[in-house]
This record gives structure tokens, C-alpha cells and sequence, in this order.
């Protein structure tokens, strides 16, 4: 199945997220961006998903993800947060469609992978939970 976007421009983007150390920072951005209105009310849960994969991830807490779907997971991170990627964020009614869309791919794609981190996920206790998917500290966080 195809990805609903330009992945390969998305897919280096996140390489070089993962390489330079960026993914603290580039979780805090989508936190922001994905709480900063109602209009992302469906989505939010799917980002929550993926931002604690991401965080667990990067706290070596959890390593059971693919190289490919780790990567995938992080360029749909960073399309979210492109204001002007295929259809334009701030097109009221549709700018998030394209958002909605890549999401989903990437959900459907990896599956597997993120069935296995849900299994994971609620396997752990509650404090340890809060521990593993909080954002970094600021000290910690370099521009994405």
C-alpha cells in the first residue's frame, strides 16, 4: 500500500530527526500543535499513541518496533506538524484531511507493530506509563 503523501522527502526528514537526536523536541511540537484546538479532537488519540511509542522508544524502554516502522511513525509526525504540506492546514474543513489520511495509513500499515506496543503498553504500570511516555525535560529537547 502506497502512503497518502511525498514519503520519501518525509521519510529522510525523520532519519534525520531520529540521527541528530531531535525526537524530543519534535514530540513536544506535535503536543503542542495537537492540543492547540478542538479540530483535532479525532486525532488525538492516535498522536497520543504514537508520541508514546516515540517517547518509549527514545527512553530505550521499549526497542520491540522496526527500523522501518519506527521511521514511518516519525515522518507522520513531522507531515502533522508541516503547515504547508499537500493540502494546507489552515484550509478550514479540509486543511487537516491530508493529516487524517497519513495517519491512517500509517496505522493501518503497522498494525502489527502497534498492536505489539499496545499489548506493551497496558502491560505496564500506571506511574511507569507516565514515566516512559513524558516528554523530555527541557534541558533535554534540541530544535526539531
Amino acid at each position: 500500500m502506497n502512503p497518502p503523501f511525498n514519503s520519501a522527502r518525509y521519510f529522510r526528514l525523520a532519519q534525520r530527526v531520529l540521527a541528530r537526536g531531535r525526537l524530543p523536541a519534535l514530540l513536544l511540537a506535535v503536543t503542542r500543535k495537537g492540543e492547540s484546538g478542538a479540530r483535532f479532537t479525532r486525532l488525538r488519540g492516535d498522536l497520543r499513541l504514537l508520541q508514546g511509542l516515540c517517547a518509549a522508544w527514545w527512553r530505550g524502554e521499549y526497542r520491540a518496533i522496526g527500523s522501518q516502522a519506527l521511521v514511518a511513525v516519525v515522518a507522520a509526525l513531522v507531515y502533522f506538524l508541516m503547515p504547508l504540506d499537500m493540502v494546507p492546514d489552515w484550509l478550514l474543513g479540509v486543511g487537516l484531511l491530508d493529516d487524517l489520511a497519513v495517519l491512517a495509513w500509517v496505522l493501518r500499515t503497522w498494525e502489527d507493530e502497534l498492536q505489539a506496543y499496545r499489548v506493551w503498553r497496558d502491560a505496564q504500570v500506571p506511574e511507569v506509563l507516565q514515566r516512559v511516555e513524558a516528554l523530555p525535560p527541557a534541558h533535554e529537547r534540541r530544535p526539531v
